[in-house]
């Protein structure tokens, strides 16, 4: 029996033994650390439903009205929480938001120089706050940028999300390192999984990036549900540290080679893109970064 065939029969007894434990996953890690969830999107689709184009970059802490304010770090340790809060164009604060992949709000936590990234979702208070917890590890510039949809009514056309954010520092001695970039850059490696971009990025408002997920010894993976769909995906321009945020484009298609990865883009500016992509292989959640350069069309 070859190695790829032994590696696929024991992909289908995990998926199979996962199956028996739980009837459906949340895409959220569960609290039994040990057991194995490998639950695709609905359908074999992304799982996502279709939006707007965001507004905003997250490099500023004011967009179309929507502000963020009252935002904290933790101390010189970097563990502790973040916390901030989002006003409506009214200046009171924004209490209802719209889901999207599965959260009412996803937080970025960036140090300036791209060389660390935190993926967070924080909780809502009655009064408007949001806190999370987080584990920065490095003093520093960090970035704290905010991605979320306001709830509006179904006749106000698509919903559109707002991206804020603002930078603060850290205290203690840092020096900022090179964002990688050039072809060594496109691969992302965690020593367990392992992403490789297949082909520059284009501006334009219906591009398309791919990527290819394997393990560390180039074989396919089967990737669990993350926040609703196959994978998560989110960058920064290299030189305005512009937010970008990317969603699957149908389900992986997994061939000898690995599992591919499109994802439908928006990008205005050509330029290289720090890229953090998050997927779940085993039941673990794995996170990678790549240096995409993205072109102009033609």
């Amino acid at each position: 029996m070859s190695r790829r065939t032994t590696r696929a029969l024991t992909a289908g007894t995990a998926a199979v033994l996962a199956l028996g434990l739980a009837a459906c996953s949340s895409g959220e890690p569960t609290a039994d650390p040990d057991r194995i969830v490998l639950t695709p999107a609905k359908d074999g689709g992304s799982g996502v439903q279709p939006v707007g184009n965001p507004v905003g970059d997250g490099t500023s802490a004011e967009v179309e009205g929507y502000r963020m304010t009252d935002v904290r770090l933790p101390g010189p340790q970097g563990i502790g929480e973040v916390s901030f809060r989002i006003l409506d164009p009214a200046g009171a604060p924004l209490l209802t938001y719209t889901e999207e992949q599965t959260k009412l709000l996803h937080l970025y936590v960036v140090r300036d120089d791209l060389s660390q990234f935190r993926h967070l979702h924080p909780t809502l208070a009655d009064d408007g706050t949001w806190t999370a917890r987080v584990d920065l590890g490095e003093p520093g510039r960090w970035r704290v940028v905010a991605e979320f949809i306001p709830q509006q009514s179904t006749t106000q056309g698509p919903a559109t999300p707002i991206v804020l954010g603002t930078t603060l520092r850290v205290a203690g001695d840092w020096t900022p390192v090179d964002v990688p970039r050039g072809e060594e850059a496109e691969t992302g490696d965690d020593g367990v999984v392992r992403a490789r971009l297949l082909a520059s990025g284009e501006v334009g408002s219906n591009g398309r990036l791919r990527l290819r997920v394997t393990d560390a010894d180039g074989e396919p993976v089967t990737l669990g549900s993350y926040l609703g769909t196959s994978a998560h995906l989110t960058g920064f321009a290299v030189d305005s540290r512009g937010f970008v945020h990317v969603h699957p484009y149908g389900a992986p298609e997994v061939d000898e080679d690995g599992t591919v990865l499109t994802f439908h883009t928006v990008f205005t500016e050509p330029g290289d893109y720090r890229l953090f992509l998050q997927v779940r292989v085993d039941g673990l959640l794995h996170q990678l970064a790549v240096t995409a350069p993205v072109t102009t069309a033609g």
